[in-house]
């Protein structure tokens, strides 16, 4: 049988709030050494090739010190990279972009 490499989990479980629980073993988490720790678990899908090059913008920005919102704005739109559908960042852009990424 051939094996297929992936670069995400399919079988990421949904998020779920964490609820307490004293008895080991027993909440949403699993139990140590029994379940696979895949590479990349923590990924709903292959990230997009927009993705990836979004990453490495957000890199260059941070690195030539940006810290606050309005600054990344400014060096993302400074860089030339530009949103999904082609405008400038503004930072309501950027907080929805980063929102929707994050899920």
């Amino acid at each position: 049988m051939k094996e297929v490499v992936v670069n995400f989990n399919p079988f990421l479980k949904p998020w779920l709030a964490p609820q307490p629980n004293n008895v080991a073993g027993k909440g949403v988490i699993e139990k140590p050494g029994q379940t696979e720790n895949m590479i990349w678990q923590t990924r709903k899908a292959e990230p997009t090739q927009y993705e990836n090059d979004f990453g490495d913008a957000l890199e260059q920005v941070f690195e030539a010190g940006a810290i606050e919102l309005n600054e990344v704005v400014a060096g993302l739109n400074r860089n030339g990279f530009r949103t999904p559908e082609g405008a400038q960042w503004s930072e309501e852009r950027l907080a929805a972009e980063l929102r929707l990424l994050a899920e």
